[in-house]
């Protein structure tokens, strides 16, 4: 190759790379998927998650009605609740602070009784959970929840 050829293709290289650092998102979103983390995912899902939430993500029992002590009872993580409809960043703030943090962190008052898991399980285990429960979802819903996560990244950025 000419010396030419070499020297553009360092140039373009390093463009790439300066571009993606500038346009990366402000949070740090998930790397895609793979099994590994997928099959932890569900080890920790059944260890921490599935006593509340179904061990085939299907939630309590009535959990649109409140409980005797006004707490919603625990949705179901598959396509027929509500979880899809969230961010990466919300359902890991969620997870992590638990719910009545997170939801105050977004400026809402609302009586969680979703607990916190930030201390028990590492931010990649986490992620691990949340990628478990989103490959159980049908493709629409998938497709839904990235594109949302992928709004708020740039609501994020503008916001700067």
């Amino acid at each position: 190759m000419t010396r030419a050829v070499i020297s553009a293709a360092a140039v373009l290289a390093v463009a790439g790379v300066a571009a993606a650092w500038v346009f990366r998102p402000s949070f740090p979103v998930a790397p895609m998927a793979d099994a590994v983390s997928v099959a932890q995912g569900k080890v920790l899902y059944a260890e921490y998650c599935a006593s509340c939430h179904g061990a085939n993500l299907e939630g309590q029992p009535n959990w649109r009605s409140p409980g005797e002590d006004g707490r919603l009872p625990a949705p179901p993580h598959d396509e027929t609740g509500h979880t899809w409809h969230h961010s990466d960043r919300m359902l890991f703030e969620y997870t992590k602070l638990g719910g009545q943090a997170a939801l105050a962190n977004s400026g809402v008052a609302l009586d969680s009784g979703m607990p916190g898991f930030g201390s028990q399980l590492s931010d990649a285990q986490i992620r691990g959970i949340l990628n478990f429960i989103k490959s159980a979802w049908p493709e629409r819903e998938q497709r839904y929840q990235a594109e949302r996560t992928e709004v708020e990244a740039q609501q994020e950025g503008r916001n700067q």
